[in-house]
């Protein structure tokens, strides 16, 4: 966190502890709207997990209650065995926080900005020094230091907004959407950062709409709507639990008649067929067995060959639309 001047002492935690225990959490605002209703979560220490859900599945709200800045209505949340209501001081002193938007001076250098954060933690100055010279390395901005951010690209302020969460030593540390916006160079170099934190012991959470951010980062992913976890697990592990492989059918404004869901439906070896959008899906045990007689379906229906077909296994994107559906929503 950045957001607190007080002196940060440093914090013991039991190395048992997990790096975020989440249980039961719910969090209620005036009115009745319930954000978080009944939400688990475990984090093992060294470990990426990644939060996934459309807008107003609570993954945000529960953010700001892990870093405090939010209360619980009930259930617990504690950092490497320390609760958030009874010690956030120390979950402060714990905690590393990049939100979505980033929070920058325009009119400071960067070095400027790692100061302000070393005064706010109370790191001493020599200390803070060498600190600063370390995370500028790690986010190649060295070259940069003494430069206005006004004169920063996005990614530059993003990186710089990273170094700032990492100064005091976070043993966890939460990125909330962390390369939207970005370039994808940008983009990349903020994975080797994470990767980075990782191979260094460093825990992370982050939440991302990226499905293919959340296949390289995640150790484990949660898929979260309605305020609740509604599925977890690897990304290998949420794939598996698909039930079978795809066959993906290119309609394009061709109707496509009930009929003819049904008799596709019928063919041997289909699971389950999905309308989706311009496509349809079949879910098969054996997508390469089943690809052959779909398009014979398809050419004896319209006498010529599909738009487009493809086959494999599921995408992690095709499980979260599975578990969540395709209705857009508003954030909150």
């Amino acid at each position: 966190m950045r957001a607190r001047a007080s002196r940060l002492r440093s914090v013991s935690s039991s190395p048992e502890s997990p790096a975020l225990s989440v249980q039961g959490l719910v969090k209620e605002y005036p009115g009745g709207v319930r954000a978080v209703d009944g939400l688990d979560v475990l984090v093992k220490p060294g470990e990426v997990f990644v939060f996934l859900g459309p807008n107003g599945a609570g993954k945000s709200t529960t953010i700001r209650c892990v870093v405090t800045l939010a209360a619980p209505t009930a259930g617990s949340i504690a950092v490497y065995g320390h609760d958030v209501l009874r010690e956030p001081d120390a979950v402060r002193r714990l905690v590393g926080y990049v939100p979505q938007e980033v929070a920058l001076d325009r009119y400071l250098t960067a070095r400027q900005h790692l100061e302000l954060s070393a005064r706010l933690y109370g790191i001493p100055r020599r200390e803070a020094s060498q600190r600063i010279e370390s995370v500028l390395e790690l986010v190649e901005l060295r070259d940069r230091a003494d430069d206005g951010v006004k004169g920063f690209s996005g990614g530059m302020k993003k990186r710089l907004d990273i170094a700032c969460g990492l100064l005091h030593r976070p043993r966890l540390l939460v990125l909330d959407e962390p390369t939207v916006g970005l370039d994808l160079q940008t983009r990349y170099k903020v994975w080797d950062f994470v990767r980075a934190l990782r191979d260094e012991g460093v825990s992370v959470l982050l939440t991302t709409h990226d499905m293919e951010e959340a296949d390289e980062l995640a150790d484990r992913i949660a898929i979260i709507d309605h305020g609740r976890v509604q599925s977890q697990g690897s990304s290998a592990e949420l794939k598996a639990s698909y039930g079978g492989e795809m066959v993906k059918v290119d309609l394009g404004r061709e109707p496509l008649e009930e009929a003819d869901c049904k008799a596709l439906a019928s063919l041997e070896g289909v699971r389950e067929v999905q309308r989706r959008g311009r496509s349809l899906l079949f879910v098969t045990a054996n997508a390469r067995d089943l690809a052959p007689r779909v398009a014979e379906w398809f050419e004896g229906r319209a006498g010529q060959p599909l738009r487009g077909l493809s086959f494999g296994p599921p995408s992690l994107g095709d499980v979260f639309l599975r578990i969540t559906g395709h209705e857009i929503r508003d954030e909150s």
